[in-house]
């Protein structure tokens, strides 16, 4: 095994290359990443055209994160072993050359031995079967992949190039098959974009998404094309279809509530910090409060959140919806605003008034870490029952939002002028 530390232009990979023995004797070189926690079930990454580079491996560590442990071989062996290429002009040029002597059939076969040796790792949990991920030349490779190797049980791919040409294939998948088209990829033109659309519509462990107005590569990072929303969408997609095939799976209501309590009940900054992935995010929406990455979010926490709470604030759960990786909470907080509350009320001063708002909480895990929140109220109703803004005349309430919220027979559309003009109205 080949264990040398990686770096490069986006940092320190926090995996490792290995090398991979083949049945008939040769060998190939892979960047491995152990899955959070020390193990996890099995992925083989697909590399893009430009080999395993800095992308790919964040790519796996990003898995790994997840609670993979992930294998990225090295699918360029044969002609240029451990090449690394970047986005230059001239690295389109190599990365295309390479493409067009590229044997898709011995591709296929590489994967095949790559997850032969990732079942051996003490790392890789291979129960419930193996997952298969690609992007570009990958995102073919990973359809041809969940066509013909059986135990895949989930195969993943990213803008596949020339899935169209091997429809014929799709029925020979057996385990779960989710493919990631950009509307706008000139290598997957709209006629080939709909054959693949109709082809996986005949089958029920067959998903296809077209994400509009995206072109190819929009799931990489600080490419030309890179889609924020798009890439996360369907990574959520990919993410929720290997936790429901080969795991993991994570108690996200138990992960949350550890959090909460850290939060507003032991008041411990480390605490709640250790529930969290290594550089998360929170943002409270209305007051653009919170904080990108370890070191300034635990800095908003122990000295602008945590500790500087009212100590009669309290919770009150109004529904919780659960996802593979995500919790949407919707909750009244209450308190007395008795002191200074940066995050809610930044450089406002306490004016002893009683306070109910009506919140919602997106919560985002990645693997059994919390990734980011995203917070949401209405600062307007905020402020109308602390006395800063005078309603009359306005669209706005103060406590009656939460007290609707908890009672919904109260008076809807008081707030209409012309709500009483419809009234007798035929409908």
């Amino acid at each position: 095994m080949i264990t040398a530390r990686v770096r490069s232009g986006v940092g320190e990979m926090a995996g490792q290359y290995i090398e991979v023995k083949t049945q008939t004797g040769t060998s190939f070189v892979a960047y491995l990443a152990v899955a959070e926690g020390g193990r996890g079930p099995g992925i083989v990454l697909c590399q893009e055209i430009f080999g395993v580079n800095a992308a790919m491996r964040a790519k796996a560590d990003f898995l790994a994160e997840e609670g993979y442990t992930v294998i990225v071989p090295d699918l360029f062996w044969r002609t240029a072993p451990r090449i690394e290429l970047g986005y230059t002009e001239q690295d389109f040029q190599k990365a295309f050359e390479l493409y067009q002597n590229f044997d898709e059939n011995l591709g296929v076969e590489d994967i095949r031995e790559t997850l032969n040796y990732l079942k051996t790792l003490a790392s890789c949990d291979a129960d419930a079967g193996l997952g298969v991920v690609g992007y570009c030349l990958g995102g073919k490779l990973a359809y041809l992949a969940g066509c013909r190797i059986p135990e895949v049980a989930c195969a993943v791919g990213y803008y596949g190039v020339g899935i169209e040409k091997a429809l014929d294939e799709l029925a020979n998948v057996k385990g779960r098959m989710v493919l990631h088209i950009a509307e706008l990829d000139k290598f997957t033109p709209p006629e080939a974009r709909q054959q693949i659309l109709d082809a996986a519509a005949q089958y029920n462990n067959v998903n296809a998404y077209v994400y509009e107005g995206v072109d190819h590569a929009f799931a990489r990072p600080n490419s030309e094309h890179y889609h924020k929303p798009s890439a996360r969408f369907a990574h959520e997609r990919s993410v929720t279809a290997l936790h429901q095939t080969i795991g993991p799976v994570y108690d996200l209501v138990a992960l949350w509530e550890e959090h909460i309590r850290h939060e507003f009940d032991t008041r411990d900054v480390p605490a709640t910090m250790a529930t969290m992935v290594a550089e998360p995010y929170v943002n409270h929406i209305p007051t653009l409060t919170g904080g990108v990455g370890y070191s300034q979010l635990a800095r908003f926490y122990q000295y602008h959140f945590v500790h500087q709470n009212p100590q009669d604030m309290k919770i009150t759960s109004i529904s919780r919806t659960v996802g593979s990786t995500q919790v949407v909470d919707e909750f009244i907080m209450s308190f007395t605003h008795d002191s200074e509350i940066d995050w809610l009320l930044p450089g406002v001063t306490p004016t002893g008034k009683y306070v109910e708002i009506p919140m919602l909480g997106v919560i985002q895990f990645r693997g059994p870490k919390l990734c980011h929140e995203h917070i949401y109220w209405d600062q307007a109703s905020v402020l109308v029952q602390i006395g800063l803004l005078n309603p009359q005349g306005l669209p706005v309430a103060g406590i009656e939002t939460a007290q609707k919220l908890l009672d919904e027979e109260m008076p809807s559309n008081t707030l209409m002028p012309s709500w009483s003009s419809s009234e007798g109205k035929s409908i």
